[in-house]
């Protein structure tokens, strides 16, 4: 069972994507967190709560099972509608008050916001 941390995570994806200095520096609109790091966390708690990942001690966390059956055949994008087909996911998304994304992704622009960017625009 290989492990790993947020850190780790982030340094990885970071090199995956070839993402500048600059892109990595962005914050969010609070300025207390950085855009990226604040991405990772939320991918990180979505893949939990959909089974994908689990936490193994604190501050880390690796691949379950059904994580690696998905990566079996890898679907072109793992998003929110994708999480959808696990029913931790919509009990998690039910908890929270999310809502169903709808069926026509170009009616939410701001999907991929963050809470508190979600907050701020709607604001």
């Amino acid at each position: 069972m290989s492990e790993t941390t947020p850190r780790m995570a982030r340094k990885l994806l970071a090199q995956q994507f070839g993402l500048s200095e600059e892109e990595l520096a962005k914050l969010l609109p609070s300025g207390g967190q950085s855009v990226f790091a604040n991405r990772v966390a939320w991918a990180k708690t979505h893949l939990g709560q959909a089974g994908l990942i689990v936490a193994v001690r604190r501050g880390a966390f690796c691949i379950t099972d059904r994580g690696r059956e998905v990566l079996s055949s890898p679907p072109a994008r793992i998003d929110i509608r994708f999480l959808q087909r696990f029913p931790e996911f919509v009990e998690f998304r039910e908890r929270r008050g999310a809502s169903t994304p709808p069926a026509d992704p170009t009616e939410s622009p701001s999907e991929h916001d963050t809470p508190e960017e979600a907050l701020e625009a709607a604001y």
